[in-house]
């Protein structure tokens, strides 16, 4: 969507162009593929409440699922003949691996610090919606401060995105999520409120570092974090983000697809409340 409204807000008159219909679908395929391989390597059994493909088949079925809808991608992406938007988009494949192996590596890692978390939440998340903005402002002809600014956009959506889904990790129901409640945390995975909690609650960093191997670990982990200013502070980053994004696109000429990429960054905090 995001990707479609760019060019429109760009040229409020203009026609959306066949390459930025084509920017999108390769856009939407990198996403469903990273989806599909984010999901196995998590052994999620749902995604949004419906079965993942690796439960609905098998791992092996996945794997070659998400592999054919990268591959398909990349054909169509060198098929738009522009070297920059090549450029920017396999630069998005290489960042969803880098950040799958990140989030991997620093598994029940307490020692981690914001700038490993934020690297990683950039790499799975935000790369794809910034290298895309900018794409698409590529195919428009913008020049490199606006297209610098189109990065930034998404950058900081992405980010405020994905805190916004670390915090409903914690605050959210099972029914909410479509996937059980602080499956991050139990699996090893310290976002912003556990960061933020293992600065204020030190004995969470002994139940982190045995794995929650003890009944009632993880129960105790979550109450440390729900107790402490941990949520709170997480939502003040994800405002700081979203409100840092919604500042970028100011020089836009004022049109309904401007005004609807300026509500996405409130749109993505809306879900906290």
């Amino acid at each position: 969507g995001i990707v479609l409204l760019i060019p429109r807000a760009i040229a409020p008159d203009g026609e959306l162009g066949p390459r930025h219909r084509r920017l999108a679908e390769i856009t939407e395929m990198i996403h469903t593929a990273s989806l599909v391989h984010d999901d196995v390597v998590d052994e999620a059994a749902t995604r949004r409440g419906v079965d993942t493909v690796h439960s609905r088949f098998n791992h092996r079925v996945a794997v070659l699922a998400g592999d054919f809808l990268f591959a398909q991608a990349s054909w169509h992406l060198a098929n738009l003949d522009d070297l920059d938007v090549v450029k920017l988009l396999s630069r998005v494949i290489m960042d969803l691996a880098d950040g799958e192996i990140r989030q991997g590596l620093f598994r029940y890692d307490t020692g981690q610090t914001f700038e490993t978390y934020l690297e990683k939440s950039y790499c799975k998340t935000a790369s794809l919606i910034a290298n895309s903005s900018r794409a698409a402002g590529v195919l428009s002809g913008l020049e490199s401060q606006k297209l610098d600014d189109l990065y930034r956009f998404g950058r900081q959506l992405g980010l405020a995105f994905q805190v916004v889904d670390d915090i409903l990790d914690f605050t959210g129901s099972d029914q909410q999520l479509g996937k059980p409640a602080a499956s991050d945390l139990a699996s090893g995975y310290l976002t912003a409120p556990a960061l933020f909690a293992l600065e204020e609650r030190p004995a969470l960093a002994g139940l982190i570092e045995r794995e929650f191997s003890e009944a009632g670990d993880l129960e105790q982990a979550l109450e440390l974090v729900r107790g402490c200013e941990a949520i709170p502070r997480a939502r003040a980053m994800a405002e700081g983000f979203a409100h840092e994004a919604a500042e970028t696109l100011a020089w836009l000429p004022p049109s309904e697809p401007r005004s609807a990429l300026r509500a996405l960054p409130d749109f993505v905090l809306s879900r906290l409340y």
